[in-house]
């Protein structure tokens, strides 16, 4: 006699549950992503939203209705604040920035692409170890070196002067520009340097014709960072360009001379006109960005692609 035991068949798949394939899992894996990114960003922009546009309305109001509410509206609309915030240094900040500012960029993206451009495009003996030195110069922090800075720009005897600062900012600002500018030049085309050369172009002429006007988006972008990282420099003309006498003329940037004005008000201080200082410091450098944003964005990605 045969015992046959019975089993009892799984049950069918649920006709509502089906599972998701590998195209569909990495969809909402994107999706999940992308609503984090934009949530970030969103919050990233709030954060720095609100303190210009605080900041800008206070410019607009008087002290008591700063003191008052910070969101508030101005009661009246008007520019004195401004016309005081010039008259007690702005002026002469704003003038000794953009002098160092025209030297220190220009030496620092003349510099910089010509460096970039030899040690991308000419390989010689020691050419890898030259562009590992630049590398490590960006790592390399300037607040390290403020005491032998500051002993060896007096030594030069360039303290308080506006070729001591640009030389130093030059110094600091070279080791980013040889490295965003060493992968731009990398990714231009051979065929178009080969051609100059063999039409009978030099070296000088090759560079200044041919490829840096290739290496404009590259150019920008670089040149953007300088300049904002160069404007908001706060420590080394803090250190770099103090009067030696009363007789020496100040030559304090503006982030330098901010500072100089809110301490020199005391308790006596003057709210509005410092709030409009600072809208006058703000104001070219987004308007330098708002207009360069999408020469920046396509450097950005063009040193990337080849």
């Amino acid at each position: 006699m045969t015992i046959t035991k019975e089993t009892t068949p799984a049950p069918p798949p649920s006709a509502g549950v089906r599972k998701l394939s590998k195209e569909e899992r990495f969809a909402e894996t994107g999706r999940v992503l992308n609503v984090f990114s934009h949530g970030f960003l969103a919050l990233w922009a709030v954060m720095i939203v609100l303190p210009i546009a605080w900041i800008v309305l206070g410019s607009f109001k008087n002290d008591s209705e700063i003191g008052a509410s910070a969101w508030s509206w101005p009661s009246k609309w008007s520019f004195d604040a401004f016309g005081r915030a010039w008259e007690k240094g702005i002026a002469d900040f704003f003038l000794n920035t953009i002098i160092v500012l025209l030297g220190s960029v220009t030496l620092t993206m003349l510099f910089g692409s010509m460096a970039a451009y030899v040690l991308a495009r000419y390989p010689f003996p020691g050419n890898r170890f030259i562009y590992f030195l630049f590398v490590a110069g960006a790592m390399f922090p300037p607040y390290l070196a403020l005491v032998p800075l500051f002993f060896m720009v007096d030594r030069f005897g360039m303290l308080n002067t506006y070729h001591g600062l640009i030389l130093v900012y030059v110094a600091f600002s070279m080791p980013f520009t040889v490295f965003f500018m060493h992968s731009f030049f990398r990714t231009l085309p051979t065929a178009v340097h080969e051609a100059a050369v063999v039409d009978g172009a030099s070296h000088t002429r090759v560079f200044f014709q041919v490829m840096l006007p290739m290496a404009k988006p590259g150019l920008i972008s670089v040149g953007i960072f300088n300049v904002l990282g160069q404007w908001n420099q706060y420590i080394l003309p803090l250190t770099l360009m103090q009067q030696q006498s009363g007789s020496d003329p100040d030559r304090s940037v503006l982030a330098q001379g901010l500072v100089n004005l809110m301490q020199a008000q005391g308790y006596a201080g003057d709210l509005p006109a410092l709030f409009a200082g600072m809208t006058i410091a703000m104001l070219p450098v987004l308007v330098v960005y708002l207009s360069f944003q999408r020469q920046v964005q396509a450097g950005l990605t063009a040193g990337t692609l080849k």
